[in-house]
């Protein structure tokens, strides 16, 4: 059984595409839902959502998380990979009940990450029976290079960017993920945010705007 996620909606409401942030470990969906009033304008015939993580954070009770994280709050791998099971599930059925919401197909729906958010979209989206319109990862990683190849059953293209002071998700976090992800069939475009530590640069959000518009404008 999955469990529902809690989101808010920013956009008109008669839209053609959808864009869904996905937050990181702590925070929760209003941290990245800030991020639709910068892209609205370029992108006005979009919904943008940002569901809450299922679980309260153990380290900042006040947020969220997809799942817990062994060397910051005590949970063994096996709690932390189980955990991250039903978030996969959970995130498969919100996109499933965005798509009959809005009335979309897959390929008009893109995610966008942060961090664990990104963590949890690289690993959703190329499960998906049907290509989504798109990934924007930042600052997160592949969970499992090594496994992705044998469970791949669609390709949407890919945009990774990175901070290369990040402290908290190790910058080679982004090339390992290009790597396998490009050894698996995927078109991925990479960048790196210079001089921006765990965060958003705004050089990094104009390159995912302009992702966002090459992948969702309407033909």
């Amino acid at each position: 059984m999955t469990r529902d996620l809690k989101s808010e909606r920013k956009g008109p409401e008669t839209v053609d595409s959808v864009v869904i942030f996905l937050h990181g470990y702590g925070a929760d969906g209003a941290d990245l839902l800030g991020l639709a009033d910068p892209l609205a304008p370029h992108l006005p015939k979009t919904a943008f959502y940002a569901p809450n993580a299922p679980e309260p954070c153990v380290n900042n009770p006040m947020g969220f998380q997809w799942f817990p994280i062994p060397w910051m709050d005590g949970s063994s791998p096996e709690q932390a990979r189980a955990s991250a099971e039903a978030s996969f599930a959970d995130i498969n059925a919100f996109i499933d009940t965005v798509l009959a919401a809005e009335g979309i197909t897959p390929d008009r729906l893109a995610l966008v990450g942060f961090s664990q958010g990104t963590m949890m979209s690289l690993e959703v989206a190329p499960r998906r029976d049907t290509a989504l319109a798109g990934v924007v990862g930042f600052s997160g990683r592949l969970l499992d290079p090594e496994g992705l190849a044998g469970q791949v059953r669609s390709k949407p293209p890919i945009l990774l960017l990175h901070g290369d002071q990040d402290p908290v998700v190790p910058f080679d976090s982004m090339a390992i993920a290009g790597k396998a992800l490009k050894a698996a069939g995927f078109d991925v475009a990479t960048h790196v945010m210079r001089g921006t530590p765990h965060g958003i640069s705004p050089d990094g959000l104009s390159m995912a705007l302009a992702f966002l518009k090459q992948h969702l404008d309407a033909s």
